[in-house]
């Protein structure tokens, strides 16, 4: 009875972890992919514009607009805060600061579906190079960030935000070519 019970249990761990952690359906959230912010971020918020970075990166001096030369950049609470969205000025508003669309990959380090989305927005990075800026945050790291401000209950999770407009969520390990359909239709306007 304990072995039955224990495979049983195993199983369903198992299958729950093949697409993202903690139980995400990540067929349901492919069929939507406009699953808007949690609700903590706030409820109607308007987007105006920000970017943001962190290891080496790119200034064009005449725009001051940040590139990241098509690769993922991993960022803090702080650089957050300080060049994509400063939800504490503005808690209630989505106030983007950038000139370009972003990608924000939310992801912990031993988590396996995170792994297998790591070469993909890799991927995404250098094919979108100078028309989409793609960033990582470690939910281990920015608690307060991942879990207070966007209530991320799943890893992966992906914010995608466009230059004008609402961010959207999406958990859930997501395949390159629906990456690609997301970005093209909904952050590019194609």
């Amino acid at each position: 009875m304990k072995n039955k019970f224990l495979s049983v249990i195993l199983a369903g761990t198992l299958f729950c972890g093949l697409s993202s952690c903690n139980n995400v359906d990540a067929e349901a959230a492919l069929d939507n992919p406009e699953v808007k912010v949690e609700e903590n971020v706030a409820e109607e918020i308007s987007v105006e514009k920000t970017v943001v970075l962190e290891e080496t990166v790119t200034t064009d001096n005449v725009s001051g607009e940040i590139d990241n030369n098509g690769k993922v950049k991993h960022i803090n609470t702080e650089t957050f805060i300080a060049e994509v969205f400063d939800y504490k000025a503005n808690p209630q508003k989505w106030v983007y600061k950038g000139t370009k669309p972003a990608i924000i990959d939310f992801y912990a380090d031993w988590c396996g579906p995170c792994k297998k989305l790591s070469p993909i927005m890799e991927e995404l990075a250098i094919k979108y190079k100078g028309q989409v800026n793609f960033y990582k945050i470690n939910t281990d790291e920015e608690k307060e960030l991942s879990g207070g401000v966007f209530g991320i209950r799943s890893i992966p999770s992906i914010l995608f935000i466009p230059v004008e407009g609402q961010p959207q969520m999406q958990a859930g390990l997501i395949p390159a070519a629906d990456l690609s359909r997301i970005i093209d239709n909904n952050l590019l306007n194609k």
